[in-house]
């Protein structure tokens, strides 16, 4: 349990007033004056502002060490009070930087020869000693506590950044998939409604087919938002996935099927033989598929477009192309929509590599190269 640096520091200054006062009432056995109602009260002020150590270090030092002084000028025992002195080094040389801490340290050194100056008796050679050796090994204890509390400071800057970092990437993922959810399933049910209104009387079959068409469409799109929102609750929570399976390859039929229904012809080849791959992967080329179609949806919709899979032995690949019938020009991404930078993300995130523009003969086409697996990222496929 974590106890208040006021309440720790308290109880220090009495633990060490109690030492010097039983430590004090050893002095006549050691050839010292006794202590009097004058000597407990140099005591107990040089031992009791310990209590604020923490919060005025330094006014706290000078003020236990000219009580020292003044302990040793009266002629006490000079022992009695080292503790509190060198316990307020400590905190110094803990709490500020060299340039307070070092002097302190030698004020401590001073007072110490002092001491041994105005006692009869005295072995200098080891007063001398002891005024150097002590302070000395203090402010190295001091100072590497100093360092220590400085670097987990620093340690904790870091870990705020990079989970700042990861919640900022996050928030960057959903958006993609909210992007890419969105657009693709808005833009479908743009075109059939707008077809819808346009034969309403003249065809109603057509008109029928255009609103169940709106219906699927927005069932899938609530569907895949109710998936969304169940993984973020489910990482809130501490639970396990959903049940529901993110989209992949297996779908890209009806994806096809769904911008076909929406009056763009749309073919779907597949080269070498279909096989399970990572979720991440399937996800990442269904979402670069679907936001490539959309933007066929939006602003080539008289264009044909053909979406190719291939499964290569390390990598797969997809591509969507359409042949620039209908384009739109003013409407034409210029490569910074944040649709095609989210195609870019996906790619790099994965370890794929994709190209994105306008063909020479005319038309747009997205091509992405993805991994299979760990090791596929370095390695070549025996087919290109």
């Amino acid at each position: 349990m974590r106890i208040r640096p006021l309440v720790a520091d308290t109880s220090i200054a009495v633990a060490l007033t109690t030492v010097a006062v039983l430590l004090g009432q050893e002095s006549a056995r050691q050839g010292w004056p006794q202590l009097d109602a004058r000597g407990y009260g140099l005591v107990a002020l040089a031992n009791v502002p310990v209590a604020l150590r923490s919060r005025a270090p330094l006014a706290v030092l000078l003020l236990v060490h000219l009580v020292w002084a003044a302990y040793v000028t009266a002629g006490y025992w000079p022992v009695v009070n080292t503790f509190a002195p060198m316990l307020t080094v400590y905190t110094v040389t803990a709490l500020r930087p060299a340039r307070v801490s070092v002097p302190c340290a030698a004020l401590m050194s001073a007072v110490w020869i002092y001491a041994g100056v105005v006692s009869e008796g005295a072995a200098m050679a080891s007063v001398v000693a002891q005024a150097i050796g002590f302070p000395l090994v203090i402010w190295r204890f001091g100072y590497v506590a100093r360092r220590s509390a400085e670097l987990a400071r620093q340690l904790k800057r870091e870990q705020d950044e990079r989970a700042r970092r990861e919640v900022a990437e996050e928030r960057g993922r959903i958006a993609r998939e909210l992007h890419d959810v969105v657009a693709h399933h808005m833009s479908v049910i743009s075109v059939q409604a707008g077809l819808a209104k346009f034969v309403f009387t003249s065809d109603p079959a057509t008109a029928h087919a255009a609103l169940s068409t709106i219906s699927g469409t927005s069932g899938e799109a609530l569907e895949e938002l109710r998936r969304m929102l169940r993984v973020l609750r489910a990482r809130d929570d501490g639970d396990g996935p959903p049940d529901a399976p993110m989209p992949g390859l297996a779908r890209l039929g009806e994806m096809v099927e769904r911008v076909r229904a929406g009056g763009v012809a749309v073919g779907l080849h597949i080269e070498g033989t279909p096989r399970q791959l990572a979720p991440g992967v399937e996800l990442c080329a269904y979402r670069v598929v679907q936001e490539a179609l959309t933007n066929v949806l939006k602003h080539a919709r008289g264009a044909g477009a053909a979406v190719e899979l291939r499964y290569q032995p390390h990598h797969v690949t997809v591509s969507v192309t359409n042949d620039g019938e209908g384009v739109i020009p003013d409407r034409v991404g210029t490569g910074s929509g944040h649709g095609l930078i989210g195609m870019r993300e996906r790619a790099k995130l994965y370890g794929g590599t994709i190209s994105i523009g306008p063909l020479s003969e005319g038309g747009f086409a997205v091509r992405l190269t993805l991994p299979t697996s760990a090791q596929a990222a370095s390695q070549g496929d025996d087919a290109t």
